[in-house]
């Protein structure tokens, strides 16, 4: 893979993938991003530099020639790992169309989910990257875009994935419901602001075993939970044209500057530039 000798600088540019698929080019010099999480999965190869995170509780430096896999609602940070800063090319891909791709012989136990955040495959990585260029490039292709990403998939998943494991919080029913009850209710009235004595009550728990116990089960405390769902419906309402300052009220951000911060901190730019890139990537 050849060295990109480039020095980074703040900015990322999105692209509209078929199948709901965005595809993100980043270029960080000194851009920290905030602990969140994704709805779908995120599939990322480092092109430059070194980009440090944490992900479940563990530090990682990914390199040129790795990848960073992330599972869906699986929290983590980023920020570079020298002051050269870094880059890569990033997929966010909506589970569904992961899924799609383990099913074709109908072998229900596939590997669905990355086994790793962090895998070294150099050859896997200069696949990803060129086919991410291309795609870039390739305007109305649909299908053959479409096809080409559920091969790559497919393939990483072979290489990388496991098979489904039900979270250690589901050997107990009545605990896992409740929590289970506590996301559903953050994912209805996200636009609310709620405390964790309103979880806990949700829950029926003890607001000290209400934080433990989701952290535990879904790898982030409420509040950062609270937070990835209020960008995701975020970018839902900016791509259907809603001006900024009323998608942030809608998504219970306490003003516009508070809206904006967050959202730089989960995605890399700011909503008028995630707003801009996005409509100027569509036919």
């Amino acid at each position: 893979m050849s060295k990109d000798t480039r020095r980074a600088v703040n900015q990322a540019r999105f692209g509209a993938l078929p199948s709901g698929v965005t595809l993100m080019q980043a270029d960080f010099a000194d851009h920290a991003f905030e602990r969140h999480s994704h709805e779908g999965f995120v599939i990322g190869a480092t092109t430059h530099g070194i980009q440090r995170f944490r992900c479940k509780g563990r530090q990682h430096d990914s390199q040129v020639g790795d990848f960073v896999l992330f599972n869906p609602d699986e929290d983590h940070d980023g920020r570079p790992g020298t002051e050269d800063g870094f880059r890569y090319v990033l997929w966010y891909v909506p589970e569904h169309f992961v899924a799609s791709c383990t099913d074709a012989d109908g072998e229900p136990a596939r590997k669905r989910y990355f086994a790793r955040a962090h895998v070294t495959d150099r050859h896997m990585a200069e696949r990803f990257t060129a086919l991410s260029a291309g795609l870039a490039e390739s305007g109305s292709e649909a299908l053959r875009a479409e096809s080409l990403m559920r091969a790559f998939l497919g393939a990483m998943l072979r290489r990388h994935g496991e098979r489904p494991q039900p979270d250690a919080v589901h050997a107990h029913a009545a605990g896992a419901a409740a929590l289970s009850r506590v996301r559903d209710y953050i994912r209805t009235y996200y636009a609310h602001d709620m405390t964790v004595s309103d979880l806990a009550a949700v829950a029926g728990l003890s607001r000290a075993h209400l934080t433990r116990a989701f952290s535990a089960a879904y790898h982030m405390p409420p509040h950062v939970y609270l937070n990835a769902v209020r960008i995701t419906q975020a970018q839902t309402l900016i791509r259907r044209g809603m001006p900024l300052t009323a998608v942030a009220l809608e998504c219970g951000f306490a003003d516009q500057s508070h809206f904006t911060r967050r959202f730089k901190g989960g995605v890399g730019v700011t909503p008028a530039a995630w707003r801009s890139m996005h409509f100027a990537s569509r036919p």
